[in-house]
């Protein structure tokens, strides 16, 4: 019986990691479809005045701002949950999942943080 559960195990994971090469190589097959199907013209750069240069600078500025402190914000965030989450999991091991979960939670600050300078880099 075992035995059984086992090998449908490694079946499961066997597929699995075979439909998700298949993914990264469709992927990739269509982005390089995409790439030598645009026709390569040069775009044309607006001219950079004292004005836009400094719209420039603040821009970038504020992009790592956003970053920087989505980052830290994040760490200590993770630093503060994960202890208590391990902590937690060494009392019942049966919540390391709930406590997965928030250590998740925490890491989402960071996401936001890149969107957002993603967000501001856009607009430059």
């Amino acid at each position: 019986m075992e035995k059984t559960n086992k090998a449908r195990f490694r079946r499961k994971i066997f597929l699995s990691l075979i439909f998700l090469f298949a993914f990264f190589v469709m992927f990739g097959m269509v982005s390089v479809v995409r790439v030598f199907a645009q026709e390569q013209v040069p775009a044309a750069q607006p001219e950079l005045t004292a004005e836009r240069a400094s719209v420039a600078r603040f821009g970038l500025i504020a992009a790592a701002v956003a970053f920087g402190f989505g980052a830290i914000g994040a760490g200590i965030a993770i630093a503060n949950v994960g202890a208590a989450a391990m902590g937690a999991i060494g009392e019942r091991p049966e919540i390391a999942s709930q406590a997965l979960i928030f250590i998740a939670l925490a890491e989402g600050l960071v996401v936001f943080g890149f969107i957002t300078a993603l967000m501001i880099l856009g607009r430059i």
